[in-house]
């Protein structure tokens, strides 16, 4: 299927690592041009280097969500370059599970902050798109209780509610706002990886709660993202769409 995604724009927080890397990757493979931010100079050289056969163009910059104005000057530069942006990833997370009032801190700043950064900035240039869209990054637990409830899922639960409201806001000038919910990704190296060597009972009960019996992949994510990102789905904005192999039990209406 053709996304008609070529000669497009997009940008994406979070592209070097995970989730963030495949959504890039996804977008390239489409034709798109795609402008990353990490906050690792090592990772985002590394990352650009390797697309840079690809048919694509493919830059990265260095810069902190929670940076306001660098977030604003990245949007800017990005749009100057390619002369235009026409789709937006909200993909940073400070995946801050524990209840300290530091993770609250720091998923409010990074998760729901950084997120409000990239929109504030970019809107402009996507109303100047012919079809301009916006999708950040949730979690099945921004949607019901599991361990992850307190500041990652109270974070999460409001960034879905921040991107219907903006769907709503936005729908007159053609910019569609959708959230993507992945379930458990697994990737070597990841933050389940991780939890499967320190953690092997809750790696156990995380596997045993998804009826497919394994955990998705980032490449899995990422292809819904560019799918909902694309003007092949122009009818979609105010949904949050749940990439999760059938672990959330809930009913949506």
């Amino acid at each position: 299927m053709d996304l008609h995604l070529t000669g497009t724009t997009a940008l994406v927080t979070g592209g070097t690592r995970g989730i963030g890397r495949a959504i890039v990757a996804a977008f390239v493979a489409e034709g798109a041009n795609v402008a990353f931010c990490a906050r690792s100079a090592a990772e985002v050289a590394s990352v650009e280097a390797s697309f840079a056969d690809a048919p694509a163009t493919v830059v990265g910059s260095v810069v902190d969500v929670r940076d306001g104005a660098a977030m604003a000057a990245w949007v800017a530069s990005s749009a100057e370059r390619f002369g235009g942006i026409d789709a937006i990833v909200s993909n940073v997370s400070a995946l801050a599970i524990p209840d300290t009032e530091q993770n609250w801190i720091d998923s409010f700043e990074v998760d729901l902050m950084g997120t409000v950064h990239l929109v504030k900035a970019a809107v402009p240039h996507l109303e100047k798109s012919a079809a301009g869209s916006i999708v950040a990054i949730s979690s099945v637990s921004g949607r019901e209780v599991d361990f992850a409830s307190g500041p990652y899922g109270t974070v999460k639960s409001a960034l879905i509610g921040y991107i219907a409201g903006l769907a709503f806001q936005l729908a007159a000038s053609g910019i569609r706002a959708n959230t993507v919910s992945p379930g458990n990704t697994y990737e070597d190296g990841g933050v389940w990886a991780g939890i499967e060597q320190g953690n092997p009972e809750l790696f156990d009960m995380a596997m045993g709660l998804n009826p497919t019996g394994r955990m998705g992949t980032p490449q899995e994510i990422a292809a819904s993202v560019v799918f909902l990102s694309s003007p092949m789905s122009s009818r979609t904005t105010g949904a949050n769409l749940l990439v999760d192999g059938g672990l959330s039990r809930g009913i949506q209406f």
